[in-house]
């Protein structure tokens, strides 16, 4: 993926940069140019089939249709077996479309019915039924053929969006309702799309591939939505100089480890203290811990004990929900020092206006790390509207609170209270395991610490966890089975090695 395909445009986005390339094009131009670029994927896909390899082609009702319809022609063309299924009705196809359909008819491509489909053993399918203009959830029939599709052992390359997936939320267009293509490769056309890389998008799209048809780029218009990339943090990687000192590198003190959750808070201070932090400290609640024997070198305090003004404090790994532990918070919430606030400490604040204006109020770096129910609980709604639009809900966030966000899940969003989102490029399913979130906390405190800008923390902080997961799964280890302990030595050598890939 291209550094320019790293930024993300929503569908209006989308539609206005396309209705301005078609204004200085000749009529069919940017389809014919898909359809191309669709051949070409498809062509890599099918690397290695042998001469006679069936390819399935769906062509929806619209321009997606089109697109679909102008590679079967090309496919076709060159000496492939191409099979077409059209829905709907050839006479109501935008005339683009129309064009593409007489190609594809001229063209060697076999036109089927949907009863054909089950009688061929297909090398490939072509989904093209539906782009980013879908409304409705995909119901009756269609619902069928999708089941279908995404029971077949093939590859599926789809066109643009896999059909049924929002474009913008990636969410599943009907909900529980609506089906999607579960795709092995999506090219999309003109821009990169948000969802095709958060909630149900990762499973959805598979590889993305973004190809621009050569649009002009005055035509595009600037967007605040990215994915996450080491370019966007990488002015805060610095080499240690040698005369340097513990001092040098920041305090982190984790608040949290009420009884019978002193792990959350040893995981997020072993994170900090593996990830450079200068010193560390288990300020725990109720009842100070002897020592970690697993890593003597933190320093175990009771958060009575902590001058929160002199330190970061991660706030929240097992601190519970007790009248000490909001004082502590508020506590932490008042100090002008960073501040990350994790699992009990945005429950506690959920709950109390006070906290919330607490809060809000901050002018340090202040860095939230919520899952979905967590923000729900923040934003009063519930964790299926926070799905239903990730990246909403992490604006609305970052705007209320006046706090960089990190929204948790896969394609997690971190947002800026000025509006810049970025979705996380990183990460598979191997951090969905308990204390997972505990270890990314800590990993905040330790950047911030060493005085990294917020935002480049939060979205270093984010691209490390995940990486850190993705070179546990290359080898062998996992994604069943890995727990968040085993991330840290991970995070640790790929914080090394970007750092020693800056300084070069």
């Amino acid at each position: 993926m291209t550094l320019s395909s790293h930024t993300l445009y929503t569908v209006a986005d989308i539609r206005a940069i396309e209705q301005a390339a078609v204004a200085t094009l000749p009529a069919y131009t940017l389809m014919q140019r898909a359809g191309t670029a669709a051949a070409g994927c498809a062509r890599i896909l099918l690397a290695g089939q042998h001469a006679d390899a069936a390819i399935l082609v769906l062509a929806g009702p619209g321009n997606n249709g089109g697109d679909a319809l102008e590679a079967a022609s090309q496919l076709a063309q060159a000496g492939l077996k191409v099979a077409v299924l059209l829905s709907g009705e050839p006479a109501k196809l935008p005339a683009d479309a129309q064009q593409a359909l007489q190609h594809a008819q001229a063209s060697p491509a076999k036109f089927i019915d949907a009863s054909s489909i089950y009688t061929t053993d297909w090398a490939l399918v072509i989904d093209g039924m539906f782009g980013i203009g879908l409304l409705r959830a995909i119901t009756g029939d269609i619902s069928s053929l999708v089941a279908t599709i995404n029971a077949l052992h093939c590859p599926v390359l789809s066109l643009d969006v896999p059909s049924g997936l929002d474009a913008d939320t990636g969410t599943i267009v009907g909900g529980s309702a609506g089906c999607a293509i579960r795709a092995t490769q999506t090219v999309t056309f003109i821009g990169n799309k948000a969802g095709l890389h958060t909630c149900d998008g990762r499973d959805c799209a598979g590889e993305v591939r973004v190809v621009d048809l050569d649009i002009a780029p005055q035509l595009y218009s600037p967007s605040h939505r990215q994915l996450n990339h080491v370019s966007l943090f990488s002015a805060a990687l610095h080499a240690r100089r040698h005369n340097t000192h513990k001092g040098s590198f920041g305090d982190v003190s984790v608040l949290g480890g009420a009884p019978g959750m002193v792990g959350a808070a040893v995981l997020a201070a072993r994170t900090a203290a593996k990830c450079g932090a200068g010193r560390v400290f288990v300020a725990t609640i109720g009842k100070r811990i002897d020592y970690d024997s697993a890593q003597p070198e933190l320093m175990c305090r009771l958060a009575d004990d902590i001058d929160f003004a002199h330190t970061t404090t991660v706030a929240g790994p097992g601190l519970g929900n007790s009248r000490e532990a909001h004082d502590f918070l508020a506590r932490a919430l008042a100090a002008h020092a960073p501040l990350v606030l994790d699992a009990d400490a945005l429950n506690l604040i959920a709950v109390e206006a006070g906290l919330q204006q607490k809060l809000a109020a901050r002018k340090s770096a202040t860095l939230l790390t919520p899952h979905p129910l967590e923000a729900a609980r923040l934003l009063g709604i519930s964790a299926q509207r926070v799905q239903a639009d990730r990246l909403a809900a992490a604006q609305a966030l970052a705007t209320k609170f006046n706090a960089v966000t990190i929204l948790k899940g896969s394609g997690s969003v971190i947002a800026a209270p000025c509006g810049d989102l970025v979705i996380n490029s990183t990460g598979n399913p191997a951090l969905a395991t308990a204390g997972s979130g505990d270890v990314l906390s800590g990993l905040c405190g330790a950047l911030l610490a060493q005085s990294w800008p917020v935002w480049e923390a939060a979205l270093a902080a984010v691209w490390l966890h995940g990486q850190a997961a993705d070179n546990l799964v290359q080898r062998g280890i996992g994604p069943i089975g890995v727990t968040a302990s085993e991330l840290i030595p991970e995070i640790r050598a790929a914080l090394n090695q970007l750092t020693q890939q800056q300084g070069h």
